[in-house]
């Protein structure tokens, strides 16, 4: 007895110094392996989205922000039936039976499933798949970008895109401001794939995208998306664009296009109506370019208030060619030949000049160029250099043809005569992140003399005269300059489109201190010939925005004797 108790006793000190080699074995001398395979199976590096940054206007209103919802996302390591998990969720996700089992057929233990799913759906669709006692698919805290305002400013806001990107617009030129920067969080789950809190690891918050001021007054847009609107159901043309800024900074206050889309849903858009035509297309101005020619030559010295121009009676020949006027006429001073728009007249003051003269000035009023907006898909638009001109380029080039700018190109030039001579950068952005200073850039450079700009500025006036060809882009109660532009469209075969034009009034007002300058084109309107002019199609809408404005901001009518030089408010459009 006393043997056969030595022996238990000697078995039982072997199996339990077995058992506790074994515990030493596994909490001591294996514990990091098996702490790593645990973790493996049960912990997981778990993404935290930082809040995309909002985009406001200038008055702090909204203009993209996020909204909450849930993003599925799945562990492959707790999937054991990707089909029956993908049956019960597919429903609720929206989407194919094939390609979510596709998707759940994996080992990773974070995939996205998808963003933007409802309260309401995540939770319905947990409760089914545990119903099932099945596991894998989780629910995580996220936002969608949504754009309060739909279409409106749609071709400056953008969009951000299924991967959470910037796509367009601000969106995508600000991305890396917007975005922020991803946190993480190291969690554990039961066998059931339930997060234990208690156990929750190593944490990184995420860093929040910081907040876009821009230039934009969402009032002043309303104003010109109304208009734009109104012209394009009116008008029926292929595009109509307007653009609003601040002369004197190169702030961009409203930008409107049509056709346009709703950045909501950039899915269901056609790709034609996502392009930003204020920045992307190129058009050959028609007679808005005369303020170059006629600026720069009197800068130059060349021609002076007394100079006048013999202009043939509306036929030039020149270069076997002949130059039309829209009315003929004899001698007129410079002004006149703005006023009258003078396409002989703008061709004889060229002619004055020297090419390459001629040439630098075009570029110094930014053609040719990038504005440098910050917008993606900017053109820089065409200028031949002189060695590619023919006889015929440069009398063409100072009345708009043989070159093809952009609408906001012609924006900062028609600036420059408002603002004493100085060319601009446009400017969208005025802020980033709470409580930074705003932006400021120097001039890029003085284009003409102050008196020089001021000259033409006071010619520019008297197109909005009843003499002028822009009667009806007058503002009652306040002084308005600008210039109108009535160019063919050219033919994709050579040549001019005959009857389809593209027309155009760009101008600035109060003209004694210019507060606002504006472009409004239209681009070949369903009108007739003897009907579709730069002052009969575009000067109204521009008239019609700047009374709206001169409200909104609560503008100081005029001096009525102030007005005097530009007529009654009654008149007829006597040219192109």
């Amino acid at each position: 007895m006393g043997r056969r108790i030595g022996v238990i006793c000697a078995l039982l000190v072997l199996i339990f110094t077995a058992f506790a080699w074994r515990l030493i074995h596994l909490q001591i001398l294996k514990h990091e392996y098996y702490q790593e395979i645990a973790a493996v199976k049960h912990e997981s590096r778990q993404v935290i989205s930082p809040r995309r940054g909002r985009i406001l206007d200038r008055n702090g209103e909204e203009l993209a922000v996020n909204i909450p919802v849930q993003m599925v996302y799945a562990d492959g390591s707790h999937i054991h039936d990707p089909a029956a998990l993908a049956r019960i969720a597919a429903p609720f996700l929206e989407v194919p039976v094939e390609e979510l089992t596709e998707k759940l057929t994996t080992k990773n233990k974070y995939v996205v499933i998808r963003k933007g799913v409802s309260e309401e759906k995540a939770q319905d669709m947990i409760r089914a798949i545990d119903k099932a006692n099945l596991h894998g698919l989780y629910l995580q805290e996220g936002s969608v970008r949504s754009y309060p305002n739909g279409e409106m400013l749609c071709d400056v806001l953008g969009y951000v895109d299924h991967t959470g990107h910037g796509a367009d617009g601000i969106e995508k030129t600000c991305d890396e401001e917007l975005k922020g920067q991803e946190g993480f969080r190291m969690i554990e789950h039961d066998r059931k794939g339930r997060e234990i809190v208690v156990y929750r690891g190593q944490e990184q918050p995420p860093e929040n995208g910081c907040d876009i001021r821009l230039s934009i007054d969402m009032g002043l847009q309303a104003i010109a998306e109304r208009e734009v609107d109104e012209a394009y159901k009116t008008n029926h043309p292929a595009s109509a664009t307007a653009i609003l800024a601040d002369p004197n900074t190169g702030e961009i206050l409203a930008l409107a296009c049509r056709p346009n889309y709703d950045p909501n849903k950039y899915n269901e858009a056609k790709s034609d109506h996502m392009r930003n035509r204020a920045i992307s297309d190129m058009y050959e101005p028609g007679s808005v370019f005369k303020i170059i020619v006629t600026s720069a030559a009197y800068n130059e010295g060349i021609v002076d208030d007394k100079t006048r121009i013999f202009c043939e009676n509306g036929h030039f020949s020149y270069g076997g060619k002949i130059i039309k006027d829209h009315h003929g006429s004899g001698d007129l001073s410079i002004h006149e030949i703005l006023m009258k728009s003078s396409n002989v007249g703008a061709a004889k003051i060229s002619l004055r000049m020297k090419d390459q003269m001629f040439y630098d000035y075009v570029r110094k009023y930014g053609f040719g160029t990038r504005t440098g907006i910050p917008l993606p898909g900017e053109i820089a638009g065409l200028v031949n250099p002189p060695h590619r001109w023919d006889m015929l380029t440069k009398t063409r080039m100072a009345f708009g043809q043989s070159i093809s700018v952009t609408p906001i190109q012609m924006v900062m030039a028609m600036s420059a005569i408002a603002n004493g001579g100085k060319l601009l950068k446009p400017k969208l952005v005025l802020s980033k992140g709470e409580g930074s200073a705003e932006l400021h850039e120097a001039p890029i450079a003085q284009v003409v003399k102050p008196e020089s700009a001021n000259y033409i500025a006071n010619a520019l006036e008297k197109v909005v005269s009843n003499q002028g060809t822009a009667p009806l882009a007058r503002i009652e109660g306040y002084r308005v300059a600008g210039k109108t532009g009535t160019a063919q469209k050219i033919s994709p075969h050579r040549g001019y489109l005959m009857g389809r034009y593209i027309v155009s009034f760009a101008g600035f007002f109060p003209v004694n201190k210019p507060r606002i300058m504006g472009i409004v084109i239209v681009d070949d309107a369903k009108l007739s010939e003897t009907a579709n002019y730069g002052g009969s199609v575009a000067g109204p809408v521009f008239s019609k925005i700047g009374v709206k404005i001169a409200r909104y901001l609560d503008m100081d009518p005029e001096p009525s004797e102030s007005l005097s030089k530009q007529g009654s408010s009654t008149a007829t459009v006597s040219a192109r």
